[in-house]
């Protein structure tokens, strides 16, 4: 049984069959699906999507790309999210200067927020980061300085050393379609390398589906294939894959509860 560790089921693309893509999810041997936030505004919906599903938890938070529009969000206003059952994380949030659709000062300081608020509770933090590298690397190592925290970079497609460091800080590394494209051998050497008990699969559906199926709007079920080529590069059966992905899944995100 496989986890989706990332998915954006609240998005517009899964509304006119939610239910038949998270039953494709059960059919296709994926026990847990976490959907997450991006901003506070969308939020009520994800949480709702998260209450409607038993395989189904959630985070609250508010992407970079969003940081100029709700950057300021209160460490409070995340943790009273936090205390629902279903809300497992914070997130996702990061650094983004690929895109640099706000300004990096305000995409700081709300990824120190969600730090803030994933120290405070123990709960973890999902973390995207494009083209920023050194930059990530330096405020996660300047934060656990501060105090522990957990948390996943996700959607891995950075360079070995930000995986390094962000090993050595104790973070795990979520891997998506991403490795299954062409031109990604660097980004499979560092996946080669990584420790059996620190990856994660996910597939940021709708976004980025997997050869085979790459240009397909991508959905849970999908998350197969890209865990068949993790399987692969980890020299481990595509069983012991699932199991182990899915053990630190629940290992990171402890408030989860697994499928019966």
């Amino acid at each position: 049984m496989l986890v989706d560790s990332h998915c954006h089921l609240d998005f517009p693309e899964f509304a006119p069959e939610l239910n038949a893509v998270v039953e494709r999810a059960h059919a296709a041997g994926v026990q847990h699906m976490l959907t997450i936030g991006t901003t506070l505004a969308r939020f009520p919906g994800v949480l709702t999507i998260a209450e409607a599903f038993d395989s189904v938890s959630c985070t609250v938070g508010v992407h970079p790309h969003e940081a100029d529009k709700e950057g300021g969000v209160a460490r409070d206003v995340l943790l009273g999210h936090a205390r629902h059952d279903k809300v497992v994380g914070f997130g996702e949030t990061g650094l983004d200067f690929f895109y640099e659709n706000s300004a990096r000062e305000r995409q700081m300081e709300s990824f120190r927020t969600h730090i803030e608020a994933a120290r405070e509770t123990g709960l973890p933090v999902v973390i995207h980061a494009r083209d920023a590298d050194e930059a990530m690397a330096s405020v996660l190592e300047e934060e656990m300085a501060k105090g522990a925290f957990t948390g996943l970079l996700h959607c891995f497609s950075s360079g070995a050393e930000l995986a390094r460091r962000a090993i050595d800080l104790g973070l795990y590394i979520s891997l998506s379609g991403i490795i299954t494209f062409k031109k990604t051998d660097e980004l499979r050497a560092i996946v080669r390398g990584l420790p059996h008990d620190r990856v994660l699969v996910e597939t940021d559906a709708p976004f980025l589906a997997p050869i085979p199926l790459r240009g397909a709007r991508n959905e849970p079920a999908f998350v197969v294939h890209t865990a068949k080529l993790v399987a692969e590069l980890l020299n481990l059966s595509e069983d012991d894959l699932a199991a182990k992905t899915s053990e630190n899944f629940f290992r990171l995100f402890a408030k989860a509860a697994p499928r019966a």
